[in-house]
């Protein structure tokens, strides 16, 4: 399919068919491909859950408030946001991209690239996204005003801003799993309607990550799909600064 018609091909499917299975390697695949998509600093704070155990699966359906999407599913991927990871991920990238740069870099050039990113990857993720109480956002916020009064500067970096970031980096990946999804043949459901102490507690999830969303997976049943597809006008959504 061209990509116009994986965008009109996917919807929000709330039945599937029982009786058609999906092939879990091919979704698999699909979450391969969701690795690619782009993240804040590189820094990939998410990890999903491919579901197929039906036990599993119908705990997760009253997770999810027994919603029909969730009791027809043949599979389920739950996204979450990791960013108690942030040191461990900060030093993976900051190795890689020093090993990156002395492979695709000139030679004259190298030591001051290497030094850039042992200075991002190794102060400033871990500055940026540390947390304690509120206290190291606040200070990172006071930071970024005293800051930006001489030269422009991210000023959104307290606790709740990161977080907030996470998440947009976690629902990129979904999108390009669903759009993945599509382009196999397959439906899927994006659903935001759920206990997220259920779901941590189904999974045995640590307390401090988050529940980005939960997919529900399957092949479409005509009922599926509820009416035509709503959107604002463009008119109202697109803005040309010429």
């Amino acid at each position: 399919m061209t990509l116009t018609e994986i965008l009109e091909h996917r919807r929000a499917i709330r039945h599937f068919d029982s009786e058609k299975p999906l092939d879990t390697e091919r979704v698999k695949e699909c979450l391969k491909m969701a690795t690619l998509a782009p993240t804040s600093s590189n820094m990939q704070l998410w990890e999903c859950y491919h579901v197929t155990d039906k036990t599993l699966m119908a705990k997760l359906t009253h997770a999810c408030l027994g919603q029909l999407t969730a009791k027809s599913a043949q599979q389920m991927v739950v996204f979450v946001t990791r960013q108690d990871r942030y040191k461990a991920h900060a030093k993976a990238v900051m190795e890689f991209e020093a090993e990156n740069t002395r492979r695709h870099s000139p030679e004259e050039k190298q030591a001051k690239r290497v030094k850039k990113w042992n200075l991002y990857y190794g102060k400033l993720m871990p500055f940026v996204y540390s947390r304690f109480l509120g206290v190291w956002g606040l200070l990172r916020k006071l930071l970024a005003q005293l800051i930006g009064l001489s030269r422009p500067i991210v000023r959104q970096v307290s606790e709740a801003d990161m977080r907030v970031v996470v998440h947009k980096s976690c629902a990129l990946a979904v999108q390009t799993f669903m759009l993945a999804m599509s382009e196999a043949g397959y439906d899927t459901c994006p659903l935001e309607g759920f206990d997220s102490r259920l779901v941590k507690r189904a999974l045995g999830l640590p307390c401090d990550c988050e529940i980005n969303m939960i997919i529900t997976c399957g092949i479409r049943l005509p009922d599926g799909v509820w009416g035509d597809r709503f959107r604002v006008p463009f008119s109202e959504t697109y803005h040309y600064r010429g």
